[in-house]
């Protein structure tokens, strides 16, 4: 099997050389030149699995070479080298198409994590594997972001995920890690609202044992639960504005500190993010950090609501019905037409998730027959994004149903198999329902 090939690109023959000598330790053939235009014609003539490349050039910078891969289509990951601290330049290489970043003076441990992930993408567009994250959907606005979801997936950069609650945004994430050179690390998913204020340190960054009161055992933070892989930070707006700047300086350093451990431990964490809010304007209200805004959001992709996506809701919809049957034992029941005229006329405030919702009820009001307008239970005013009536509705049915499987357990002392039957439900069914239900 051949070895990788990757250009150095550097005016400084010891940085040249350094770059050199640590690639080839790693089972890396090289070729190096100094300066934008010898990279071009390198780059034009050789199939590189690598490019490395300096900020500073004799005939040009870095992104000069980054803008000029990316129009000629070439597939090579490019990672530039820029000044410490330099993050203004950081964040405009990943914008550029960089794949990844590495600042001077050149942690040696840093840049081979860089070069083993970069190796990591082959030079053919990867298909999702079967069982992973995929985006159902033939509209344009899911095509345009399953393409976009493809080209980011291939880089290292910070992604923002914006979109309304339900749309889907979990989802998306988890693509971009399976798509990604990460896909074999963990993909460690958390929600920033759910922490309370004072365990937000000890959760992201972990603590020693003894560094406060309770702490009896050493805890690894969610960073390092991450590491080798992605942390996807669901409602990133919900982070108190301490916590914005420990996070702020991880993804400036990528190190962190556990809470009673005197040193920083490096850490390697693709920052994925998203928020149903508006970033821009807590960034104007004072409320979000104008700095860590740009820092996560250097790459930002938007999912669709619902409502966006025409045809995709009864597609959308023939899914949901056979994974419910599937999941209940059932012959997949048929979506009469009312029953689809309905559903494609409703405005779906809560999107997929609401969607999911509608057609667990519809499956149970139906009782294994086909689904009628009548078990579509939507709120027939809702055209408002904002309508909040149909997750009430859904409230009220889910609490008759509720009552409905307690009277029948009562009335047969708790048999569940006799308590199916008088429902007419199977008793996988019923315990599918119970658990839904939160009655296990």
């Amino acid at each position: 099997m051949s070895r990788p090939l990757a250009l150095v690109v550097d005016d400084e023959p010891d940085i040249r050389e350094l770059l050199t000598i640590t690639l080839q330790r790693m089972d890396i053939d090289t070729r190096s030149c100094g300066d934008v235009a010898s990279a071009k014609a390198q780059l034009r003539g050789g199939d590189f699995q690598l490019c490395l490349t300096d900020m500073r050039l004799p005939d040009g910078d870095g992104l000069d070479l980054v803008a000029w891969m990316q129009a000629s289509g070439l597939r090579t990951p490019v990672a530039v080298i820029t000044a410490h601290g330099n993050v203004e330049t950081a964040v405009r290489a990943l914008k550029s198409g960089a794949f990844d970043f590495i600042s001077k003076p050149l942690d040696l441990a840093n840049l081979r994590k860089l070069v083993a992930n970069a190796l990591k993408l082959s030079s053919v567009e990867p298909a999702a594997p079967a069982g992973r994250a995929r985006l159902l959907g033939e509209s344009a606005p899911v095509q345009k972001l399953r393409e976009m979801i493809t080209r980011v997936a291939r880089s290292q950069a910070p992604v923002h995920i914006t979109g309304e609650s339900g749309t889907g945004k979990e989802l998306v994430a988890r693509m971009i890690h399976d798509l990604g050179a990460r896909a074999a690390g963990p993909f460690m998913p958390v929600n920033c609202g759910a922490i309370p204020g004072e365990l937000m340190e000890s959760e992201f960054f972990g603590h020693r044992k003894g560094a406060f009161t309770g702490a009896v055992a050493d805890k690894p933070g969610l960073f390092q639960g991450a590491d080798g892989g992605t942390l996807f930070l669901d409602e990133i707006a919900e982070l108190p504005l301490p916590m914005q700047v420990k996070l702020l300086r991880v993804i400036q350093e990528k190190t962190i500190r556990p809470i009673g451990q005197p040193q920083e431990v490096p850490i390697d964490v693709r920052i994925l993010s998203a928020t149903h809010k508006d970033l821009r304007a807590l960034v104007a209200a004072g409320q979000f950090r104008e700095d860590l805004f740009y820092r996560i959001n250097v790459i930002e992709l938007r999912v669709p609501p619902l409502r966006e996506r025409g045809g995709d809701i009864l597609l959308l919809t023939r899914h949901l019905l056979e994974r419910q049957a599937r999941e209940l034992g059932l012959p997949v029941p048929a979506l009469s037409a009312e029953a689809a005229r309905k559903l494609a006329a409703y405005a779906f405030p809560g999107n997929v998730r609401e969607l999911e919702n509608i057609v667990e009820r519809a499956v149970a009001l139906s009782a294994g027959g086909d689904i009628v307008a009548e078990d579509i239970q939507v709120h027939e005013g809702a055209t408002d994004p904002a309508a909040s009536s149909a997750a009430d509705l859904g409230e009220r049915i889910d609490s008759v149903q509720r009552e409905a499987i307690q009277r029948a357990l009562e009335a047969n002392r708790f048999n569940k198999t006799a308590a199916a039957r008088q429902l007419g439900l199977t008793l996988r069914a019923l315990r599918y329902r119970m658990g839904k239900l939160g009655m296990e």
